[in-house]
């Protein structure tokens, strides 16, 4: 079922660099945002020559905010007024209309494309004024303004750090007539816009990794008629290949410092798990047993790593520490746990679970050890944190065509990110 597990003895990758724009992410809220805080989002106000700013900030926070279930927004065709300044705020219309927060903003031109956005928070039923920030921005930075809006506004009423400026990568896959699909490895905001191609193959591509930093992505390539692993620089497109054994090198992992990767091999001809210095390229082993060792991911402390293995018999989850040693079972419920990763807080692990044959997202709480089981798919794959936890980015494989949603960490919100004309998976989200 999930290639990442089976497909490493299959890899076969022949990149070829490109720069073409694919179709952008369209997020649809398939469930969950009932109950959330209500927050007013007030169109901003402009201050400029040109009939209207370039971007429209509030419409984007709103969605934003909307699609983390965290908060409900209201029309504006039903909001009382519309202030964009301090003064022309009251507070009893807002109340009126059960409201519990409120923004308003302008946007300043302040030189030739260069803007100045204002925004204030408040609580409406305590009349406070929470958070008052000017941001300065290019034409060009201002979506990116109006996500950092939102990361702002997000953390203020949660007391959590908000990832609407965070960026995920995945394989978008477009099919051309009588010819072989297109694979592309694609890089966008969260949202989905701004797709941006690092590199393109007509063979599949597979396990793209963040570096710590958000500056490298690491991927896997068969451009030589064998497996390699590469790490690329998003803002050059500079890429250098860091392993090619004989065999298998696939499902590279970052470690927390940045300084090494957890590969798995198969150089000594059983699949392991091996850890990679990225300054000396020496390759230290792991793991030393006959089944399949694969998939690696690193705890947040960098001490242990967990991985897939069917020493057992049927994939389960491993940890093991960095230095060697014997390795615990940490999943026992159903017949397949695979795909580990962990929640930024390290206390919990991602995982695809099946039990009789549909394969769905969990969640594993490392300290009680409870499963909780988030989709209802048959064939969901793939998963990845996002940065502050919040929610879980996955593939989906139902419907004979691959796509990417989305669910919260509880389980709550569901949410299904569509690419016009293709299929993507293969998800990974970006660090704050």
């Amino acid at each position: 079922m999930v290639k990442r597990y089976v497909g490493l003895a299959l890899l076969c990758i022949a990149w070829v660099m490109s720069s073409t724009a694919h179709a952008r992410l369209t997020i649809e809220i398939t469930g969950g945002t009932e109950g959330g805080l209500p927050i007013a989002i007030v169109p901003f106000g402009w201050d400029g020559p040109a009939l209207r700013a370039p971007v429209d900030i509030a419409s984007i926070v709103a969605a934003d905010l909307h699609r983390s279930g965290r908060f409900t927004t209201i029309p504006e065709q039903e909001m009382l007024s519309k202030p964009t300044r301090p003064d022309a705020v009251n507070f009893r219309n807002w109340k009126a209309l059960n409201q519990e927060a409120l923004v308003i903003g302008r946007v300043h031109e302040v030189g030739a494309g260069r803007y100045a956005v204002r925004f204030q928070l408040f609580d409406v039923f305590k009349g406070d004024r929470l958070a008052d920030y000017t941001i300065e921005a290019k034409a060009s930075e201002l979506r990116n303004s109006a996500h950092r809006i939102s990361d702002i506004i997000y953390e203020k009423l949660t007391g959590e750090p908000g990832a609407f400026s965070t960026r995920i990568a995945y394989v978008a896959v477009t099919s051309r007539s009588g010819k072989q699909p297109v694979y592309a490895l694609q890089v966008a905001d969260a949202d989905g816009y701004n797709p941006r191609t690092i590199v393109t193959s007509t063979e599949p591509i597979l396990s793209p990794a963040w570096s710590p930093d958000g500056k490298k992505l690491a991927y896997v390539s068969f451009e030589t008629k064998r497996s390699a692993v590469f790490v690329q620089t998003l803002s050059t497109g500079a890429r250098e290949k860091v392993a090619e054994f004989p065999g298998i090198n696939g499902a590279p992992a970052w470690s927390p410092d940045g300084r090494q990767i957890a590969l798995t091999l198969s150089k000594e001809g059983n699949p392991d798990i091996y850890i990679l210095n990225l300054t000396t390229r020496a390759v230290r082993k792991l793991t030393q047993n006959s089944a399949i060792d694969t998939e690696p991911t690193w705890s947040r402390d960098g001490r242990r790593i967990v991985f897939t293995s069917d020493r057992g018999g049927r994939p389960q989850l491993y940890s093991i520490s960095v230095n060697g040693g014997k390795a615990k079972r940490l999943t026992f419920e159903g017949d397949y746990n695979a795909g580990g990763v962990f929640s930024p807080d390290g206390t919990r692990l991602a995982l695809v679970h099946a039990n009789r044959g549909d394969f769905r997202i969990a969640v594993l709480d490392l300290t009680t050890g409870g499963l909780s089981v988030l989709t209802q798919g048959s064939l969901d794959e793939s998963p990845s944190f996002a940065p502050n936890g919040s929610m879980i980015l996955y593939a989906n494989g139902n419907n004979e065509r691959s796509q990417l949603s989305a669910v919260s960490a509880d389980g709550r919100v569901h949410q299904r990110l569509v690419l016009d004309g293709g299929e993507v998976r293969e998800p990974a989200w970006s660090p704050l």
